[in-house]
């Protein structure tokens, strides 16, 4: 009977967590607890089973020989654990809230035309939707899908393509007007080029000439947080911006801006990710839905026009 008071799923759980995050500090984190709690937790697992599982002498978590053995059976558990739970859950419609994180501009002309078709077929599935081109920490900000662009980082996140789009360097009529096309990517440092302002924006543009592949310094008056911002500013005629087609495409169609150096386009592409933590194969079906939709509906190529400022 003492052994039917034992959570040993959830122990398995914190177990898998700490082996797959590397060590107590981040598991804890992930699950919400604090990492004494963890260790305890472990300690419990190990005193009961007579076996040291994890060796703590160093600040990399290492597992011994019992603890490998354990590992492996501990994830052979917990996945058909989820299966039966998946098995079950997919009888039953998705339901609940879903916060999903996006940058502005796919947000904007993507995500938003998107939710009135996924809310008629997931009327039970509530979005909570935030708009920001800051990379946000998932766990922390309790977030349950993330679009992020770029190239995706090495991380214990789960990704799902959505889609990639070219770059291209655009201005509105009435800037060119009045100062004019530059006729080489070295021609900028004449121009007023506008940029993000967040850190991990790099300020350069690459460009190629021939065979020679550039990285130039952009320099301008104004700067934004976010690509429609960007795409404002652009419109308004405050200088050069270069932006992902997905984003500017419509304006291009209209002649609200005009590309620029396209000889000069080094046909480097946007990508677009579904970004979700999805452990050991576990998602609620509310995420799931959302994901599988945005990869069916997604097309980076559709001509939303957003026109105005």
């Amino acid at each position: 009977m003492a052994r039917l008071e034992i959570n040993r799923s959830g122990e398995m759980e914190v177990f898998a967590r700490a082996v797959e995050l590397g060590g107590f500090s981040p598991a804890a984190r992930a699950l919400k607890m604090t990492p004494s709690a963890v260790s305890k937790l472990v300690s419990r697992m190990e005193a009961r089973l007579g076996a040291r599982l994890i060796n703590r002498s160093t600040r990399k978590l290492t597992l011994t020989p019992e603890g490998e053995l354990f590992h492996e059976r501990t994830l052979r558990v917990l996945a058909d654990l989820d299966e039966a739970e998946s098995a079950v859950a997919a009888t039953q419609a998705p339901r609940g809230r879903v916060r999903v994180s996006s940058s502005v501009p796919f947000g904007l002309h993507h995500l938003l035309p998107l939710v009135p078709g996924f809310s008629a077929l997931h009327p039970k599935v509530i979005l909570d939707v935030v708009l920001c081109d800051t990379v946000v920490d998932l766990m922390d900000a309790r977030v349950d899908v993330a679009i992020r662009s770029g190239p995706m980082r090495a991380s214990q996140l789960m990704a799902r393509k959505l889609g990639d789009s070219p770059m291209a360097v655009v201005a509105s009529p009435s800037y060119l007007a009045r100062h004019g096309a530059p006729e080489t990517p070295r021609a900028l440092s004449a121009h007023n080029c506008i940029g993000f302002n967040f850190a991990r924006h790099c300020d350069k543009w690459p460009f190629i000439d021939g065979d020679e592949r550039l990285s130039l310094p952009i320099h301008g008056d104004a700067t934004a947080g976010d690509g429609e911002t960007l795409r404002r500013l652009a419109l308004v005629g405050q200088g050069l911006a270069r932006l992902a087609h997905y984003h500017v495409g419509p304006d291009i169609a209209a002649g609200r801006l005009v590309p620029v150096l396209e000889t000069y386009n080094p046909g480097d592409r946007e990508d677009l990710h579904a970004v979700y933590v999805g452990h050991g194969g576990q998602l609620p079906s509310r995420v799931r839905a959302l994901i599988d939709f945005l990869v069916a509906e997604v097309d980076l190529h559709a001509p939303r026009d957003s026109a105005g400022c």
